[in-house]
């Protein structure tokens, strides 16, 4: 069964097809697990086999078509679309294309997520024959899809508020979960199983570090290295549910805080409430960008200090220089200031918001203004 009410994908499928109508669009072809599941709800970690290719067509007017592997077929016939078009998969010779021929036959113009942040997931050989074998105009149609995923329904925020909650939750219990002289992978693993007790059903991303008074990456997998005395320790989870994920980090000290840790937490913190204090409807993400980097004293050295949220981890906007992007309510987004304290070392802050009509609601729980220590 789909995790939300049929009205929330008919809404979806009306807005995309409103949206194409403008755009001159005759026809909408996806091919990722995102984009099927924001019109469908078809919910599977199938999508970890990249085996079988799977697709969506969305007309003019009327339902999606699914053009699915067999495999597939009883799952989205539960999510309650009724034109499914299946096709053995894996299977010699790409039995799927005709079929698409099909769907796609006599179509002016179709649209694809061709630009940032988007992906063929489909062998490009076969894309190629497909689009040489069809009378039609091929166009970019991230503005459309990015348009209607930036901004969250009452339904999906309300899935979000959820995730973060979980999230916070498992947070909060770090003084039980962490202590001197326990290896940074069983800090990860016991912060994993912690999430899952309170209520994740997946937690497909968890990063962090733990070094003498800051760390130098935030993306590297955990060593067996034992946290000591002056570690700052960092945790970034996208755990998820119902498929929607929280995306914020915290940070410790281990038995005492140097000077220099506790000030640049400080001021990741002030980033934040500035951020915060300056969030509405109407600015720019670049702008929100600005609010952050002025506050720390300079730009970010990892291109950006935030983004959005929802279906996946990381999601547009950017809050970046170059994002013009117009922030609007419905919008959920990641604050993530971050700073070079030393030659090698850094710290992140980030939290997740909900921008509302008339501002912002914080959907992590914040995070103490001082630097919590650990043992």
């Amino acid at each position: 069964m789909p995790d939300f009410a049929p009205e929330e994908y008919a809404q979806r499928v009306a807005r995309a097809q409103d949206g194409m109508a403008r755009a001159g669009i005759d026809a909408l072809l996806v091919t990722t697990e995102a984009e099927l599941r924001y019109f469908t709800g078809f919910r599977t970690a199938f999508w970890q086999s990249p085996t079988r290719p799977w697709f969506l067509v969305l007309p003019a007017r009327g339902q999606p078509i699914a053009i699915i592997p067999t495999i597939g077929v009883a799952l989205m016939a539960a999510t309650g679309l009724t034109d499914i078009r299946p096709f053995d998969s894996p299977a010699p010779d790409a039995p799927h294309i005709p079929i698409l021929r099909q769907a796609l036959a006599g179509v002016g113009t179709i649209g694809m997520p061709m630009g940032a942040e988007s992906a063929l997931r489909m062998p490009l050989a076969e894309f190629e024959a497909l689009r040489a074998s069809l009378r039609a105009d091929w166009v970019d149609a991230t503005p459309l899809i990015r348009g209607l995923r930036m901004i969250k329904s009452p339904a999906e925020q309300q899935a979000l508020r959820d995730i973060c909650t979980i999230g916070s939750r498992a947070f909060a219990r770090a003084p039980e979960l962490f202590h001197i002289g326990q290896p940074l992978e069983a800090a990860f693993r016991a912060f994993r199983i912690a999430l899952l007790q309170d209520g994740a059903e997946e937690v497909p991303y968890l990063v962090g570090a733990a070094d003498q008074g800051g760390y130098g990456d935030v993306i590297s997998p955990p060593s067996g290295r034992p946290l000591a005395e002056g570690d700052i320790l960092m945790l970034d989870t996208g755990a998820s549910k119902l498929g929607y994920f929280c995306d914020f980090d915290r940070n410790w000290a281990i038995a005492h805080a140097s000077p220099r840790a506790m000030d640049a937490h400080a001021r990741l913190f002030a980033a934040t409430e500035a951020a915060l204090a300056a969030l509405r409807p109407g600015m720019t993400a670049a702008a929100l960008h600005a609010v952050m980097a002025q506050s720390l004293g300079h730009a970010s050295a990892v291109g950006r200090l935030g983004h959005g949220l929802g279906m996946q981890l990381t999601e547009w906007p950017s809050l970046a220089p170059h994002d013009d992007t117009i922030l609007r309510p419905g919008m959920v987004l990641t604050l993530e200031p971050s700073l070079e304290i030393a030659a090698g070392k850094m710290m992140v802050h980030e939290e997740n918001v909900l921008l509302t009509e008339d501002g912002v609601e914080l959907l992590s729980a914040r995070t103490p203004p001082d630097l919590p220590v650990i043992g």
